[in-house]
């Protein structure tokens, strides 16, 4: 029965490393989806003071895909580590503010742990690459000479950390956004760009950092833009770009991310019909927060 059970989880583990190498499809109007035959989720569980909630076990997880309940193939809950994308947005509306950006990533990059991996971009009228992957919690100085300057390719910019990580190894994947939320030059849109990030399993978090000089219609919809992306992938909208709150954030997310709990199942509908498929995950205990993605839009044939 033991040797059937680790049989199980290495078909299981070989789907979740193939699938993301066809993801990402060369022609622009693609549509990205998953290999539904397998779906992986990161929840992060928290309790009334937001305190990351350990020692939960798999007979306390419940999975329903359009509210049928699915079997569970894998369940992990010890901590592991994860891959990030931090990105930068140095477009002209950013202004001052990238000095801010920046030295929220030096705090989310002071938390990293000996096994965590994290790149960095900037983006603005382009996507670029200022610090491959690696562990290091030192940023390059490239990335001190970056300057405020041109549109916002956001959707850009989250499509691209979305394929990087793609090809990582790590099943804990983020996206970590320090952005205004005003998109204006993107070629792809900001619903392509949720479907990237949604495909690969990857939590987005995202920091606010629209100007207080803004009209409250602009702000509204930049935050709009924001909360839209960390919501309906299982990540955080961080409302407070400085001081106190936003080291306290860093800290969270950092350690939330370390310690999610993995949960895997294969779904009992499998008509490739293209269509979106919603994902609820309860938990036998009251008084918690459940984060997660919210769905998957199925392949088509």
């Amino acid at each position: 029965m033991r040797t059937m059970s680790k049989l199980l989880c290495l078909i299981v583990l070989l789907s979740v490393v193939q699938f993301p190498i066809s993801i990402f499809a060369q022609k622009d109007d693609d549509v990205i989806s998953v290999d539904s035959s397998i779906v992986v989720m990161n929840a992060a569980i928290s309790d009334a003071l937001g305190k990351a909630v350990s020692g939960l076990t798999q007979k306390q997880f419940h999975v329903f895909e359009d509210g049928v309940e699915q079997e569970i193939v894998t369940f992990e809950a010890e901590e592991t580590p994860f891959a990030a994308v931090i990105l930068l947005d140095t477009s002209g509306s950013m202004e001052q503010r990238v000095v801010l950006a920046r030295s929220a990533a030096i705090q989310f990059l002071d938390g990293l742990r000996s096994g965590d991996s994290t790149a960095i971009f900037n983006f603005d009228s382009k996507v670029e690459l200022v610090q491959d992957f690696s562990n290091s919690r030192y940023m390059r100085e490239q990335a001190f000479d970056l300057k405020a300057n041109g549109m916002t390719a956001l959707n850009d910019a989250i499509y691209k950390a979305a394929e990087v990580l793609s090809k990582r190894p790590e099943k804990r994947r983020a996206i970590i956004v320090l952005s205004d939320g005003a998109d204006t030059i993107s070629k792809n849109s900001a619903d392509k760009a949720l479907k990237a990030a949604l495909s690969i399993n990857a939590s987005i978090y995202t920091v606010d950092m629209s100007s207080l000089e803004l009209k409250p219609s602009d702000r509204a919809q930049n935050k709009g833009a924001l909360t839209n992306f960390a919501e309906k992938t299982g990540g955080r909208y961080v409302a407070t770009p400085g001081g106190v709150a936003m080291r306290d954030a860093f800290k969270r997310i950092v350690a939330e991310l370390g310690e999610q709990y993995t949960i895997a199942y294969s779904p009992s509908n499998i008509k490739k019909d293209g269509k979106w498929r919603a994902i609820e995950l309860r938990v036998s205990r009251p008084n918690l927060t459940i984060r997660t993605r919210k769905g998957y839009h199925a392949p088509k044939k």
